[in-house]
């Protein structure tokens, strides 16, 4: 049995790690660089900081990520436990107070003690003992090129931005009004709604506005599911209307009618004090972001408490490299865990991270790694990045999907999801009893 085992990285999928590796009696060594250095992307010293939006989506089993929450919430997740208790209203989502969210995992991995924090940057990967690499997909450069040496794999890249959060008490809420899309759920969302003169305006502004440079990289690749709004915008006129400004189930109380265009914003914190802006995640300059955005109907004179920022998200090449326990294949006593593996989202990372831990401690109890199936939401991504027979390896969030389909035909597709669920979690308590 091993001594100890290392996680690098104290973001979401390295407390979880950390945390399923301490439950069972094992040491960790927790090494995080905060706060000594921080990331283009971080800006808090406490762990698991959310950077891209405070919600963890769905949290309906009817939706494949909300299903993927309540498996490690039956596996006892450090992540599920702290969103549950810090969450704010968000309809039919699971969003959290990101500061009373990292702060409580924070005290939770400190009271843990198995497990031991370091804080300083890990420039080498240790040669001796089990690791589990969590550090993200900000990975710092020295550590980039120790990795890169080691798995002898190109490395791929996109780019991530964050969307802006501003003050709910600089919001003209006679413009603006709270709802929810077909009045289903409460009304949790502040919506802004445009008529056609406004949004001309608007997307014009958005699609000409300048952007802030992207250092050191010469293309720019952007994923799907966090594309920069400009970037959206710029594939069409009506593309935003279809997206993330999508009217449809919102009837203005000023109008008693749907809008040409709505603009909805999410609680950001317990208090509600602080929104952010519903798919703005963006790489404008900050002053531009202040006057483009200050043309949305109701946010004339929003204070910005933070602007939206660009970064580069980096990934390995994860079906070339890793088996589904997230064990590299040429090096067994290195996992990988969390975005660094291709896995997309705060949810996803965390149960990365709850899988790499897990079987990372079977590994220094002397036993087999533990390998879910993908009947099961967790066992569907870790298939996925470790299916050799992917060539055009992209992130991807949990979905039905990338999970075993149903023998029988069911042509209702929340009752077909349903029934997928609740084999899922009845697959999960039965893996409990070995691990």
């Amino acid at each position: 049995m091993s001594d100890y085992i290392n996680v690098i990285g104290a973001g979401l999928a390295g407390c979880e790690a950390a945390w399923q590796i301490a439950k069972r009696g094992i040491k960790v060594k927790l090494y995080e660089m905060k706060p000594q250095m921080y990331s283009p992307a971080h800006h808090l010293e406490t762990y698991a900081e959310l950077v891209c939006s405070n919600s963890l989506r769905s949290d309906q089993l009817e939706n494949a990520v909300g299903l993927l929450k309540e498996e490690m919430r039956l596996l006892d997740s450090i992540i599920m436990k702290c969103a549950d208790a810090t969450r704010v209203p968000a309809g039919g989502a699971l969003a959290v107070d990101r500061s009373k969210f990292s702060q409580m995992v924070t005290d939770l991995i400190h009271e843990n003690e198995n497990i031991e924090i370091i804080n300083e940057e890990v420039k080498e990967l240790p040669t001796d003992g089990i690791t589990v690499v969590a550090s993200g997909p900000l990975t710092s450069e020295d550590l980039s090129r120790s990795l890169m040496r080691l798995i002898g794999e190109e490395y791929l890249h996109f780019f991530d931005a964050a969307a802006p959060i501003v003050s709910f008490d600089t919001i003209n809420m006679d413009k603006a009004y709270k709802a929810a899309r077909y009045n289903r759920g409460t009304a949790d969302y502040i919506n802004c709604p445009m008529n056609r003169e406004e949004y001309d305006r608007f997307w014009n502004e958005l699609v000409n506005a300048e952007l802030a440079p992207v250092k050191d990289f010469e293309k720019e690749v952007v994923f799907e599911g966090c594309m920069p709004v400009e970037t959206m915008a710029k594939r069409g006129v009506d593309t935003l209307r279809f997206g993330p400004l999508k009217p449809v189930g919102l009837v203005d109380p000023n109008t008693r009618s749907e809008a040409y265009a709505v603009v909805q914003l999410r609680q950001d914190n317990e208090e509600g004090t602080l929104y952010n802006i519903v798919g703005f995640q963006t790489r404008l300059k900050w002053p531009e972001q202040k006057r483009v955005f200050g043309l949305i109907p109701g946010l004339e004179n929003a204070e910005f408490v933070r602007y939206g920022v660009m970064h580069r998200n980096t990934f390995i090449n994860s079906p070339k490299v890793l088996e589904p326990s997230y064990r590299m294949r040429k090096h067994p006593n290195l996992y990988f865990a969390g975005q660094i593996t291709g896995v997309e989202g705060y949810v996803e990372s965390a149960s990365s991270g709850l899988l790499a831990g897990i079987n990372a401690a079977m590994s220094a109890l002397g036993k087999k790694d533990i390998l879910f199936p993908r009947s099961t939401a967790i066992g569907a991504l870790s298939n996925y990045v470790s299916d050799q027979n992917v060539r055009d390896f992209q992130p991807m969030n949990i979905n039905f999907g990338l999970m075993e389909g149903l023998t029988v035909r069911i042509r209702d597709k929340r009752k077909k999801n349903s029934e997928i669920s609740a084999r899922a979690l009845q697959i999960i308590k039965d893996i409990q009893n070995s691990i």
